[in-house]
């Protein structure tokens, strides 16, 4: 067990610890509380668990930890789906048995042809895949398009959706009506990311650049917050055709551990399907599909949209 999971571990239960209040596990409140939330021997009591144990699981333990033992935790901390997911995936690793590894997450950022023909075939809204990093790995024309600010911001290949919101802010947040909501979610899915594979050097190294070059990450990173994002609205302020409201729905690709199909979609009638039928004319009249129109180099950060520019 590496030092790195014992204190992810601990800064996990510890932080779901102070998220709950003793009357939603029916227990007394009482005076004189001196810690947020719930007591290590509440939790043990609710648990069903000596108060040594638990102790032991909270200081980063959990090699041994039955699966009985760890859904009582997650039940007593009240834990979502998506954080008794990472709750196991960490004792996965403290226990560092091979057999119990998920299956290997992807490395590769090629998509093969057929879902390249899928994401063509929504031609309705915006459709993409991306992996646990955030890296944009293909899209269908919407979606280059509406994602315009990001590859005119971003120089990297793929594009990262990480990198764009916290390493150019001025311009994510213009594209982002409620930067701090969706940054929040992006920071979520990055950590149920390196829970699932901490072994992914090159997801390691862009929490480390994060962390060193942006003090709002870092600080989002400590709230250890996990999220499953596979529905709802998404809210988009682009460039050319204005705010855009999306139903939201993803999934993970079965066939490729690690990589989501994300798709949005515009109810009829409302104006983000009028704007997504001007975007798709906009988008058509594009020289290069891949990069969206930029003026001047669109490796530079500082580029200028425009509707009538090919880059």
């Amino acid at each position: 067990m590496s030092t790195q999971n014992r204190d992810e571990v601990r800064e996990f239960l510890t932080t779901r610890r102070a998220k709950v209040r003793p009357e939603q596990v029916d227990l007394p409140a009482g005076p004189n509380r001196r810690v947020p939330g719930l007591r290590r021997t509440e939790v043990a009591i609710v648990a069903g668990v000596s108060v040594e144990y638990y102790s032991r699981l909270e200081r980063g333990n959990l090699a041994g930890a039955s699966e009985s033992v760890l859904n009582a935790v997650a039940s007593a901390l009240l834990l979502d789906e998506a954080e008794r997911d990472h709750l196991f995936d960490l004792a996965r690793t403290a226990n560092g048995s091979p057999s119990r590894r998920p299956r290997a997450r992807s490395r590769s950022t090629t998509v093969r042809p057929s879902l390249q023909l899928l994401l063509d075939a929504v031609t309705g809204g915006p459709a993409l895949i991306r992996n646990g990093r955030m890296d944009i790995l293909a899209t269908n024309l919407l979606a280059r398009a509406v994602h315009v600010e990001a590859y005119a911001a971003v120089p990297e290949r793929p594009v990262n959706l990480a990198r764009f919101a916290f390493l150019h802010r001025e311009s994510a947040e213009r594209f982002y009506p409620d930067w701090d909501v969706a940054s929040d979610i992006i920071v979520a899915i990055l950590r149920v990311e390196a829970g699932r594979d901490p072994y992914d050097r090159d997801l390691q190294d862009l929490i480390g650049e994060l962390s060193t070059r942006s003090d709002e990450f870092r600080t989002k990173w400590g709230d250890h917050n996990v999220r499953r994002h596979v529905t709802g609205v998404k809210r988009f302020l682009h460039p050319v055709v204005g705010d855009l409201e999306f139903l939201f729905e993803g999934t993970e690709l079965p066939g490729t551990p690690g990589w989501h199909l994300n798709v949005y979609l515009a109810e009829p009638g409302t104006p983000t399907e009028d704007a997504m039928r001007l975007l798709s004319s906009w988008a058509a009249t594009q020289e290069e599909l891949h990069i969206p129109a930029v003026r001047d180099d669109p490796r530079s950060a500082t580029a200028t949209i425009t509707p009538r520019d090919a880059d």
